[in-house]
């Protein structure tokens, strides 16, 4: 494969045939830290691509508002007034209120058609290394947390996009922080008073110290997580709180991506990892400024990206040169998604890639057109005689980061994709996506494009039909980076 196309395949998600190649793919890849990342789509198959509409990627209070609106409107059709059209009023209001499945139109539009191929892998490390799953009703938010907490924050700093993301209402959500309250609170001694259960829940709290920032290699105690949890106590709200609600529980403002409740907030000082953390809302960015620039953080978090980006067994000198980066800097995630950049083009190790990966690289190299338009996510038609709805392909392939999930993501390892299970669902894949996308480009003028090696070559060229010889291309090792490229 040639340089292009090797670095395209490890770093990015392959040059669409339209793209001209840079003629020097360092500074290109770096230069891809700060493109553009307007959110491309097509608004149904066969037209042209063009920015995502505004009205269907709204801001965290219209997604919340839309949200108490669905919920309102299901409450109302399952009481069913008479001569009421019950189906039609459930689809109706899942269309105008329900996020989820736009945003991951969304998502896999922009990693089709988007020109920030570099910028949109390192969001998807960071989506996975942030777990947040559909679970509790924060469908609606996820993407918000995609879009705002994490590629907003791609050129800051590692402290600025962990505060970010722990304090985002889809995290909050998603590990139950909003139902915690520090035992010494005055939510909770008065809820005892009343007889009704409230305390500390420390999913968070955990999480944050195992899989976000210093791993279980600081040698966390007991004490640690809980007191992570302690300083988390009163941060987030459920979704459908009415801002009487919110300010009831003590909250000093409406804006759910800021909700701090003083009177479920556990008072004093907590100690976290030796670190004295003060009292009261400043706590949680003083905790996470310090995990942020913990050693163990660092080589966690390095370690992890170089089995990313770099290669499924990084070297232990890829991986020291990507922490020397953070540590330098002190976190700018500019300075070190540049060294892993730097790294993963000086090593010529192979880097499987994930089957979502691999989806979009196929898409992009044949210029396919498998996946809807915006306008056609809620009509019948013809067209999904012959196309999976996206939501339904990631969930097929096994990958999707609106899917509840193992809190600590998808895995980077290869051996966990390896089998064959994995391995016939990409075949069906290339098959449905030949039949049904309509490549633009043959195999033969992709394998010219991109140099395929000759190993490639020769399993493409035994190959009698063109669909055969399309699914032994993009299942070659070389495209699914299971040898040397």
């Amino acid at each position: 494969m040639n340089e292009q196309f090797r670095v395209a395949h490890k770093l990015g998600l392959m040059f669409r045939p339209e793209t001209r190649l840079p003629n020097d793919i360092k500074a290109w890849s770096i230069s891809q830290l700060h493109a553009k990342s307007p959110a491309l789509g097509i608004e149904k198959v066969g037209g042209k691509v063009q920015p995502w509409p505004r009205a269907l990627q709204p801001n965290l209070e219209k997604r919340i508002e839309m949200w108490t609106l669905y919920r309102l409107n299901r409450k109302k059709a399952r009481e069913k007034v008479e001569g009421q059209d019950l189906p039609s009023a459930i689809w109706d209001n899942e269309i105008k209120n329900l996020m989820g499945k736009k945003d991951e139109l969304k998502f896999s539009h922009r990693n089709i058609y988007g020109e920030d191929q570099v910028r949109l892998r390192f969001m998807a490390f960071w989506a996975n290394h942030f777990t947040m799953g559909n679970i509790h009703d924060n469908e609606t938010v996820i993407g918000h947390a995609l879009d705002e907490a994490i590629l907003a924050n791609l050129n800051g700093s590692f402290s600025e996009m962990l505060y970010k993301v722990t304090s985002h209402p889809g995290m909050l959500v998603y590990l139950d922080n909003i139902w915690s309250s520090g035992e010494n609170s005055k939510y909770a001694i008065q809820s005892k008073r009343d007889g009704e259960q409230a305390g500390l829940n420390d999913n968070l709290g955990r999480e944050l110290l195992e899989l976000h920032s210093v791993s279980p290699a600081a040698k966390y105690t007991e004490t640690d997580v809980r007191n992570s949890a302690k300083v988390l106590a009163g941060w987030g709200s459920y979704l459908e709180a009415t801002f009487t609600d919110i300010k009831n529980h003590g909250a000093d403002t409406t804006n759910h991506w800021d909700m701090y409740k003083k009177n479920w907030a556990e008072p004093g000082n907590k100690s976290v990892l030796g670190k004295t953390i003060y009292a009261g809302k400043g706590g949680l960015r003083q905790m996470t400024d310090f995990l942020a620039a913990h050693e163990n953080t660092i080589m966690y978090i390095s370690t992890k990206l170089s089995q990313h980006l770099v290669s499924d067994e990084p070297s232990t000198s890829d991986i020291n040169y990507i922490a020397n980066a953070w540590r330098q800097s002190n976190g700018n995630l500019d300075k070190i998604h540049t060294a892993v950049i730097e790294r993963a083009i000086l090593s010529k190790e192979p880097k499987f890639q994930w089957p979502m990966t691999w989806l979009f690289q196929v898409l992009r190299l044949s210029e396919a057109t498998f996946i809807h338009g915006w306008d056609e996510l809620y009509k019948d038609s013809n067209i999904f005689n012959r196309l999976m709805k996206s939501d339904k392909i990631l969930k097929e392939l096994g990958q999707s980061f609106w899917s509840t999930r193992q809190p600590n993501g998808y895995s980077n390892k290869k051996e966990e994709w390896l089998s064959g299970e994995m391995f016939e669902r990409r075949i069906r894949f290339a098959d449905a996506i030949y039949r049904a996308g309509s490549p633009k480009v043959s195999s033969a003028e992709i394998m010219d494009r991109i140099g395929a090696n000759m190993s490639t070559r020769k399993l493409v060229d035994s190959s009698s039909s063109g669909k055969d010889k399309f699914i032994s291309l993009m299942c070659s090792p070389e495209l699914m980076g299971l040898e040397s490229v």
